[in-house]
């Protein structure tokens, strides 16, 4: 992505009624409109940002309407920021609480530009772009405090991402609660620090990076430093006023589960978001675990991954038709992260069918030898036809995408990409047909051509035992008349059917046993397959609790066949309290199952 932000300026002269032209405007950079009180208008309202209101409608050549408010930035001056998404002649018009501005009219002239558009949700578990119509490739990496750094680290970090194919940063927009006093002193913005931020989102974006921004911390920071509606509601018409004309995603919150009524508070100010956004950017909330409780209140665009768990990542790319980001690849599951580690964690999140997000406790490693690792990886998926690959379970020795059409003749068996992180012997089940094959090193970007293969079965052994390799099984030619002939949407994975018929379900809940769990301390949990097959021969489990009149949503309490679960103490304000417990199996074929049992919760 070149150029995704760029900056002209619309002046409305104080007082006056007449305009001068915005400078002719390359679509998706942005044009800003200022509008500067009078003194009299300014004695009404001493506190613009508290008390007024503008908004202005912009009408494409094509008759497509984007309404944006304006956004107070400092003593007098109330600026509208706008992106046209078409080239050619823009008219808008001014509604406002001022009298002597509503009413305004105007126009600007858009022109054609290099900019891909904005990203959006394509493929249903995919990314693309507005403008193009070209697939979106996301990389992404976590600096909280970038908006706080000093001017020398802020410009290291964006060296840092650009060689390792980064182009996305996921940040605190606003800090945590401590930050207040700084951020929004006397309940109101401080003009400075957003002029500050603003510069820094436009440096990320005219590297080719994206802003995701979080819009709050944790701790139930959202509702503390705006404790009403009508607060959020104001900070929400800030935020979109002065970003969503860049680059950017939303993320509500660092943690929802930090929250006192999450999913409620959540549910309003993520469906006021999607409704003040007119370019419709991504949107979803950070999490400890998961944000896919929150995913039926239908706010959120894509799902965000807090986790490394494979079973997690496989079993919930299963049953919602949305992407999903991983925000925790790399992060240390000892004293700290190291290269092997994310490794590990970028290629089983793209088996997953994630799309990755480093911790922000793996960024040093991009120094060194992850750097490296983390553009291998970026390399390798941009020569596929990452958009339309989805996770593929005919596989031994390793996990899988591929891209297969079977209801399509000639689109049976494109590609099959299989990561043997324990390498040795791998076998896939592919379609009958001729394949190009190589083993590609993920650590340092080699690629050993093997014989073509043609048949329905591959089975080869990894070069060597001592790291993970890829097996790389693709028509290359197909490949290319793909291109050609098809669009973007090739096609739309149909999500299965869960089943959940108790006489069909190939397991059996073992543990808990006892019909009353207590909250806050360790309970051990066990599943038992009671049909053996090749397709239960192995099995993911996904352990998830809910009590429903709390109407919090679920919470992942556990993976895997056996351990011990904790079921958090805010899931019940009110004991004894009845808790569904959910236990989610996937057989090796991809198949799920739903098995549920009643625990009545106590203290």
């Amino acid at each position: 992505m070149k150029g995704l932000c760029l900056s002209g300026a619309l002046w409305l002269a104080s007082g006056l009624l007449a305009q001068t032209q915005c400078p002719p405007t390359p679509i998706y950079t942005s044009c800003e409109i200022l509008i500067e009180l009078t003194s009299e208008e300014m004695q009404a309202h001493p506190n613009p940002y508290q008390s007024v209101t503008i908004d202005v409608e912009f009408r494409s050549p094509r008759f497509r309407t984007l309404r944006l408010p304006a956004f107070w930035d400092g003593g007098n001056r109330m600026v509208v920021r706008f992106a046209p998404t078409e080239p050619g002649n823009w008219d808008y018009r001014i509604t406002s609480n001022l009298p002597r501005v509503a009413g305004m009219t105007g126009s600007l002239q858009a022109t054609a530009g290099s900019s891909p558009g904005f990203v959006r949700v394509r493929n249903v578990h995919h990314w693309g772009h507005t403008e193009t119509d070209a697939p979106h490739l996301w990389m992404g990496a976590t600096s909280l405090r970038f908006a706080f750094l000093d001017a020398a680290e802020f410009g290291r970090l964006v060296s840092t991402l650009r060689p390792s194919k980064f182009n996305h940063l996921r940040g605190l927009a606003i800090g945590g609660i401590d930050d207040a006093p700084r951020v929004f002193p006397g309940g109101k913005p401080d003009p400075e620090f957003f002029r500050n931020l603003d510069q820094r989102i436009r440096a990320l974006n005219e590297a080719g990076i994206v802003a995701d921004l979080i819009l709050a911390g944790g701790g139930n920071h959202l509702s503390k430093l705006f404790p009403s509606a009508a607060d959020r509601e104001r900070y929400l018409r800030f935020m979109v006023g002065r970003y969503a004309a860049l680059h950017v995603t939303w993320l509500l919150v660092e943690s929802f589960e930090d929250y006192d009524n999450g999913r409620g508070l959540l549910r309003e100010t993520g469906t006021l978001l999607r409704k003040l956004d007119p370019y419709d950017h991504p949107r979803s909330t950070g999490a400890a675990v998961t944000s896919s409780p929150l995913l039926g209140d239908g706010w959120m665009s894509y799902i965000v991954h807090n986790s490394a768990d494979v079973q997690l990542g496989s079993i919930e790319h299963q049953l919602y038709p949305v992407p999903f980001v991983n925000t925790a690849v790399g992060a240390a599951s000892g004293p700290a992260p190291d290269a092997a580690t994310l490794l590990s964690h970028l290629w089983n999140a793209a088996m997953n069918g994630q799309y990755p997000t480093l911790s922000e406790a793996a960024l040093p490693l991009l120094n060194g030898e992850g750097g490296k690792i983390a553009a291998n990886w970026f390399e390798f998926f941009a020569q596929t036809r990452y958009w339309d690959l989805e996770p593929y379970f005919d596989v031994d020795g390793g996990r899988a995408v591929a891209l297969e059409i079977p209801e399509d003749e000639e689109m049976r068996g494109i590609e099959y990409i299989v990561y043997a992180e324990k390498p040795g012997a791998v076998e896939a089940v592919v379609q009958k047909h001729g394949y190009d094959v190589s083993w590609y090193n993920p650590r340092t970007g080699e690629r050993r051509k093997q014989k073509q293969f043609r048949g329905d079965r591959v089975k080869m052994t990894a070069p060597d035992s001592s790291q993970s390799w890829v097996l790389h099984i693709s028509r290359e030619a197909e490949k290319q008349r793909m291109l050609r002939r098809y669009k973007f949407e090739s096609r739309r994975p149909l999500m299965q059917e869960v089943e959940q018929n108790v006489q069909r379900i190939p397991f059996e809940i073992v543990q808990p046993d006892q019909p009353a769990l207590p909250l806050d301390v360790p309970i051990p949990y066990q599943a038992k397959v009671t049909r053996e097959t090749r397709a239960t021969r192995s099995m993911m489990w996904l352990w998830t609790g809910e009590v429903s009149v709390e109407q919090q949503g679920f919470r992942v309490l556990g993976t895997g066949a056996e351990g011990q679960m904790r079921i958090p103490a805010g899931m019940a304000r009110q004991t004894p309290a009845v808790m569904n417990l959910r236990l989610t199996g996937m057989n090796a074929n991809g198949k799920v199952y739903f098995l549920d049992r009643i625990y009545r919760l106590t203290r």
